[in-house]
């Protein structure tokens, strides 16, 4: 069967829209079940501190990985100009230049991160009790960093080239091989909390393998033998790489200081938002793939400068994202209670936790403009100007506003700080998108890229 790569520079933008975001929603919901497989079967067959102590892990490979984010960002934005443009010789030329980069970075994360395992963890103030557990679960899954890097890699430069199918079935590979192996290597080898990361590594390594195999195979992308990449190849990587990996960075701080404020409220309310969010994550997914689909389209059209046909994208990327998630919303505000049960029993956290998602889930919606425009500024190659974004919203925002609102009308001010910082920031990202200067940022010189 011949694999669909959508040409976004023509052709119906709505139908594409929906078409190109499904797989991609489909995708972040199989990746967010990792986790929760590795913490089901954790916590069901070696206790509370071994599921500790994955979480803990989890959470530093998770900041390691931001930079490599912020670097599939790069590679969506510069690929996708670069698939606008009919540029085979630019496809090639960075497709190269990313596989070296992330390979050497991979190594040097991988290396680096399993010889400071143990500090890492107690700078994470990770409790005695869990430090061996942890430490070899972070370690193994160090060791396995460069799969994790590659089938990322081969589905972001799939996206970039109009196809979001085909990452779908890598993920969905990898995810049901983590699911099945899990149990066998912690219960029936007897791992323990090793055999979930050798499960994770395998799974993910075999993606891989398959990854790059069915790629090479159908002719989807035009890898070739790496090769050393020119200095403006990595230098145009890196200006766009680092910032976007910061974006990540500000994103984990902001949550962090939020964290501060909801704790001094008690264990209750901790626990309540601690479930509101895990359903955030879930609730969100939509948002974020749509954010990713209207990068990959827009970047198509900004490389052959079809400004009025990136206008559409983003036209329809607001109206149908701020429709998608004003329908959550209005669920979430019915079945608010239902959902934080499903983590939690204990009365006073399941009575925040609904009234929290009650109160944020009506402004979901203005939220979901943020990653729109948001998307459509990276796709300019604008990273530097989406990080002074990131940082209005959870620095000059979300923070100030959620710690004053819980200041001044007590713990329901956590949500209601919350939700007025995504309605003020959806203004910033607006008046940034219509007025600021992204559309004049030129990636490649003639020379580079003629």
């Amino acid at each position: 069967m011949r694999v669909r790569q959508y040409d976004f520079t023509q052709g119906n933008i709505f139908k594409q829209l929906i078409a190109f975001s499904g797989p991609i929603i489909l995708t972040n919901l199989l990746q967010t079940s990792y986790q929760f497989a590795d913490s089901l079967w954790v916590g069901n067959l070696l206790g509370a501190n071994a599921l500790g102590a994955v979480a803990v892990s989890s959470t530093i490979i998770f900041t390691m990985l931001s930079f490599v984010i912020g670097l599939n960002n790069a590679a969506l934005t510069i690929l996708s100009q670069q698939k606008g443009r009919d540029s085979q010789d630019g496809l090639k030329r960075y497709l190269n230049a990313f596989v070296v980069v992330l390979f050497c970075l991979s190594i040097v994360l991988g290396v680096l991160g399993f010889a400071f395992s143990k500090p890492l963890l107690h700078l994470m103030g990770t409790p005695e009790g869990m430090m061996s557990e942890a430490k070899e679960y972070l370690r193994i899954n160090f060791l396995g960093i460069l799969f994790l890097f590659g089938y990322n890699f081969i589905s972001t430069v799939l996206r970039s080239l109009g196809d979001s199918k085909t990452p779908l079935r890598f993920v969905f590979i990898s995810v049901i091989l983590n699911i099945i192996l899990d149990p066998l290597f912690i219960a029936g080898l007897h791992l323990g909390v090793k055999g979930a990361a050798y499960a994770t590594i395998a799974s993910q390594g075999l993606a891989f393998v398959y990854g790059i195999t069915y790629v090479l195979y159908r002719k989807l992308a035009p890898f070739s033998l790496p090769k050393v990449p020119s200095k403006q190849e990595v230098g145009l990587i890196l200006n766009l790489g680092i910032p976007s990996g910061l974006q990540m960075a500000v994103v984990s701080a902001g949550v962090a200081a939020i964290m501060s404020v909801v704790t001094g409220f008690g264990e209750g309310v901790v626990a309540g938002f601690s479930a509101a969010q895990r359903l955030d994550s879930i609730l969100m997914l939509p948002a974020h793939a749509l954010g990713t689909s209207v990068n990959s389209m827009a970047g198509q059209n900004i490389g052959i400068k079809n400004w009025p046909r990136v206008r559409h994208i983003a036209k329809f990327g607001v109206i149908y994202n701020f429709s998608v998630m004003l329908c959550i919303g209005i669920v979430v505000v019915f079945l608010a209670s239902f959902g934080i049960r499903l983590f939690i029993h204990d009365q006073e956290a399941v009575r925040f936790g609904t009234r929290y998602l009650q109160i944020v889930a009506l402004c979901y919606p203005f939220l979901g403009i943020n990653f729109i425009l948001n998307g459509i500024v990276r796709a300019s190659g604008a990273m530097y100007q989406v990080l002074a974004l990131n940082i209005i919203s959870f620095w000059v925002l979300r923070y100030p506003l959620t710690a004053l609102f819980a200041k001044v009308i007590g713990e329901t001010g956590i949500a209601v700080g919350m939700g007025t910082s995504f309605l003020i920031s959806s203004i910033f990202a607006f008046l940034y998108y219509r007025y600021g200067n992204w559309r004049k940022k030129e990636l490649f010189t003639k020379s580079a890229n003629s």
